[in-house]
């Protein structure tokens, strides 16, 4: 059974929580990897090094998008072809676990699954555009 009163707030919770790993994960390709590097990397593995780019604007307003609590459910459906394709290309051929080299594909697909839970639960309690008809929180007893 779920509880209306808490469902909302365990949906804002999980849906920040995923935004702000999709912008670590941008800032990461922005500050630490830099855009350029980013992009070679890509290329590096057969795809269009402008792709690289578009991923690491796709991760920085979904992942702003999914804090604020706006087109939660249309993002973060958005964002699953990102992980998809992380994936396909790097953690699929490295293995199931995320600590073999190169990283496996347990976490991005973990991350995926969240994803869905959004996109099926909606923005939840404390979004700038809430899902019409999801109740909010009601703490009171």
């Amino acid at each position: 059974m779920i509880d209306n009163r808490t469902a909302p707030l365990a949906a804002a919770i999980l849906r920040i929580a995923l935004g702000i790993l999709f912008l670590a994960h941008a800032g990461l390709k922005l500050f630490v990897f830099t855009p350029a590097g980013t992009a070679q990397f890509f290329g590096s593995l057969g795809l269009p090094p402008a792709l690289a780019y578009l991923t690491i604007l796709a991760e920085l307003v979904g992942g702003l998008t999914l804090v604020a609590g706006i087109y939660s459910r249309i993002v973060a459906g958005a964002l699953i072809p990102i992980l998809l394709g992380a994936i396909v290309t790097v953690h699929g051929p490295a293995g199931f676990f995320f600590d073999n080299p190169n990283g496996g594909w347990e976490f991005p697909a973990f991350w995926i699954v969240g994803l869905i839970a959004v996109a099926l639960l909606g923005d939840g309690a404390y979004a700038l555009r809430p899902t019409p008809g999801v109740a909010r929180p009601t703490l009171a007893r």
